[in-house]
């Protein structure tokens, strides 16, 4: 599969050389900017899950009436965490 090119980006001088102060040994400009996408991209998709998961559930509600109280959600919440710590020794 071929390789495709994101569009360039204008940015102020000062903001490039930000950017440069910030790049780990031997990092490359862009390498920064590729990991930055793929990032932001599975920060979007996530996003993208939980709006999907909270209209799946306000639409439940609407049709049935059934509802978690926020209490029983912070309780089941608490337990995995601690299930959590407990499994890694913490």
């Amino acid at each position: 599969m071929k390789s495709a090119v994101i569009p360039q980006v204008r940015v102020e001088p000062e903001l490039r050389a930000e950017l440069e102060a910030v790049l780990h040994q031997g990092e490359t400009l862009s390498e920064f900017v590729e990991a930055s996408v793929r990032n932001a991209v599975g920060f979007r998709r996530v996003q993208m899950r939980f709006h999907e998961r909270g209209q799946a559930a306000w639409e439940h509600y609407q049709s049935t009436g059934v509802s978690v109280s926020a209490d029983e959600v912070l309780a089941k919440l608490q337990a995995r965490l601690n299930a959590k710590r407990k499994q890694i020794g913490g």
